[in-house]
């Protein structure tokens, strides 16, 4: 029975998320074991997880996942296709995925191979220096690209979330020339980052109105939409919602302090386009974090890099902390069939596998330095927490076990 693996953030597990494993169960085989590779405690929307990743990895560990793995923060926060390239790299890694599932909003996976290929294609390449040349965003200059070599149907296709994520997956499985077959579950529910009026019904909710539920300690509303006793773990492990509020004063120091060099040494810093110039100015003017991403966004600049840019500057992420790619695989939770899929690793794994933080200390220079990163963010994390949690807990909390 070929084992499968998903990418994701669980921020938090909800129905959906239920939703896709079983739908790719009832494609591959129900007895398939299911290996989640999930972002730690920081998220690709520069912003922190709705809790902790030992908390997110229990209730998906409850919820159909078998095996949870961390997408460490230089990758879970970077553009989507460092993230696509990241996670696919430790499904790789760990030797025992034989098929990758993803969501997406078409539902096929043959046209966002095209739209793949095409990205990789030195046509594609000259098409999009070319529309950049005539000053649009990044996005909106990859999607005209495409659009001139393939036409605007398959163009479309990158203007939705999960299809552009989805690309970005099938990518890195053809650049590590990956074994890894892909299978695609069409979404269903509210598209990403919906917000519905109160008392409308759906079968599944966006995480963006969840988590405003949950922020707001709404429980009753988030219920319908979290699989069972998610919200009953929840409220047990709840220290307030996470918010970057509590370092909004810490970022604006950092923005104010930094000059065009410091900008420039992190990653898609823009240093090419001249953008470090323009967040030296939005620092030395702006008296909140909001005010500082209004003077800095432009038509080029989307509010989401730079929101990116902001956090990885917060945390220390420059260019040469990211190794070329993940040098370990870290264990979040794993229940029996996950452990069994960790003596399969043991054999088959062609990267060191962390089953305890003290493993860290066995690492190479480029691991250990990168897992010391991770600590850091772990301790800056819980700084946005309602009640400061002790520093350290990275070095001293192991797996979730069930």
């Amino acid at each position: 029975m070929p084992n499968v693996g998903i990418v994701a953030e669980y921020n938090p597990f909800h129905t959906g998320h239920a939703y896709q494993i079983n739908q790719t169960r009832r494609m591959v085989g129900w007895e398939s074991a299911v290996v989640a590779v999930m972002s730690g405690n920081w998220v690709q929307q520069a912003d922190c997880a709705v809790a902790d990743k030992w908390t997110r990895a229990r209730l998906a560990l409850m919820s159909g996942v078998d095996l949870v793995l961390e997408l460490p923060t230089v990758w879970a926060t970077a553009s989507a296709e460092a993230f696509a390239r990241g996670a696919v790299a430790i499904l790789e890694g760990c030797g025992v995925v034989d098929v990758l599932s993803f969501g997406s909003e078409c539902g096929q996976v043959p046209p966002l191979a095209q739209a793949a290929e095409c990205l990789d294609s030195p046509a594609y390449r000259w098409e999009l220096a070319r529309c950049l040349a005539d000053g649009c965003s990044f996005a909106a200059a990859r999607q005209e690209a495409v659009g001139i070599l393939l036409g605007k149907e398959t163009a479309e296709l990158l203007s939705t979330p999960n299809n552009n994520l989805g690309v970005e997956y099938l990518r890195a499985l053809r650049g590590m020339e990956s074994r890894i077959r892909p299978v695609t579950v069409q979404r269903a529910g509210d598209p990403h980052g919906t917000l519905r009026q109160e008392g409308a019904r759906s079968r599944f909710l966006s995480a963006t109105q969840i988590r405003g539920y949950l922020k707001e300690e709404r429980w009753g509303l988030a219920r319908p939409y979290l699989p069972p006793g998610t919200t009953e773990v929840l409220k047990e492990s709840w220290n307030g919602f996470p918010s970057l509020s509590h370092l909004e004063r810490a970022m604006l120091a950092k923005v104010r302090t930094m000059e065009g060099e410091d900008w420039a040494a992190l990653p898609d810093s823009g240093a090419s386009e001249g953008l470090p110039r323009r967040l030296v100015g939005a620092g030395r003017q702006a008296c909140s974090m909001e005010e500082f991403f209004a003077l800095a966004k432009t038509k080029r600049y989307s509010h989401a890099r730079l929101r990116r840019l902001a956090l990885r500057a917060l945390l220390g992420i420059g260019r040469e902390n990211i190794p070329y790619s993940p040098p370990y695989v870290r264990v979040l939770g794993f229940n029996s069939r996950g452990q069994n899929l960790l003596r399969e690793m043991r054999e088959r794994a062609s990267l060191p596998v962390l089953t305890k933080p003290a493993h860290a200390h066995r690492l190479d220079p480029v691991g250990r330095q990168l897992f010391e990163l991770e600590a850091r963010c772990t301790d800056l994390y819980d700084l946005c927490l309602e009640t400061i949690q002790t520093p350290g807990r990275e070095w001293t909390t192991g797996p979730i076990r069930l």
